[in-house]
């Protein structure tokens, strides 16, 4: 079977490897963001002879075809997900990791907006949001109020 990634590929005229197929299917499988050490991981599952080397390559490869998206997280490593047409952001949970994307029309209009008034048009962003839950950040706050 054919993964979203390596039918996207095969439009834009890669060629596609055994070792291409499967880190594409990693990256079409995933429901995280992974980075090159966690596709490596996952892909050696499928095919133990595939290195690391291989994979920055593909990666490199499949990002500069625009197929996958280089994502900052915060946390200091490069992180991937599939390059869709549904623009998103992200909630990044500082205690926690987890990731949350949300798309808001509200803020995407706030966005053009701005670049407009500021003589602008926007041809590229990302958001990333980091946080804690509000029951932590109060948490935080009753703790610091307590103290002598």
């Amino acid at each position: 079977m054919t993964s979203r990634l390596e039918a996207l590929c095969m439009e834009k005229g890669l060629k596609m490897t055994g070792q291409r197929r499967v880190i594409s299917q990693v990256l079409s499988e995933a429901d995280d963001h992974p980075d090159v050490e966690e596709v490596h991981r996952r892909a050696v599952q499928i095919d133990p002879r595939i290195s690391i080397a291989t994979v920055y390559r593909t990666m490199r490869l499949l990002e500069d075809a625009q197929v996958i998206e280089r994502v900052d997280l915060g946390d200091g490593r490069a992180r991937y997900e599939e390059a869709t047409a549904d623009h998103h952001h992200h909630l990044i949970d500082t205690r926690t990791g987890r990731i949350i994307e949300f798309a808001s029309p509200e803020l995407e209009a706030m966005k053009e907006r701005i670049a407009h008034e500021l003589g602008y048009k926007i041809v590229g962003h990302r958001l990333e949001i980091y946080g804690v839950p509000l029951d932590d950040a109060a948490d935080g706050i009753r703790d610091e109020e307590e103290r002598p």
